[in-house]
């Protein structure tokens, strides 16, 4: 089973960017999708960005236009910029995978990783 490590988070100034890296032990090309999350506390995960093995990708609508989600199978890692950052982004960032599109959209997985915490400060 292919261990996923979220990295590249930290403490940014509203209007600041990041870049956020998934790294995958093992090959990813075989997940056809892969997708960002994010969990605020006292808040549910909810889907930031998806895409698929043919580049179609999935935004929420609070991120369109600022964030970018990208997968490099070369490097096994999938990748979330983030621009334009808001203190609303400030939450743990995760990421999944799965060979069903709709179940990486609904967030349906069993387990997670550690995420990486983002926090935008005002």
């Amino acid at each position: 089973q292919v261990q996923l490590v979220e990295s590249g988070g930290g403490l940014v100034q509203a209007g600041g960017s990041l870049r956020l890296s998934c790294a995958a032990s093992g090959s990813i090309r075989g997940i056809y999708a892969m997708g960002w999350y994010r969990q605020a506390p006292g808040n549910q995960r909810e889907l930031v960005a998806a895409i698929d093995s043919n580049g179609r990708t999935n935004y929420a609508g609070s991120v369109e236009g600022r964030f970018t989600i990208s997968r490099d199978n070369a490097k096994n890692t999938v990748y979330l910029q983030m621009n334009s950052l808001k203190p609303e982004d400030t939450a743990v960032y995760y990421c999944n995978g799965d060979m069903t599109w709709n179940r990486v959209l609904r967030a349906d997985f069993r387990s997670w990783g550690q995420g990486t915490q983002v926090t935008v400060s005002s």
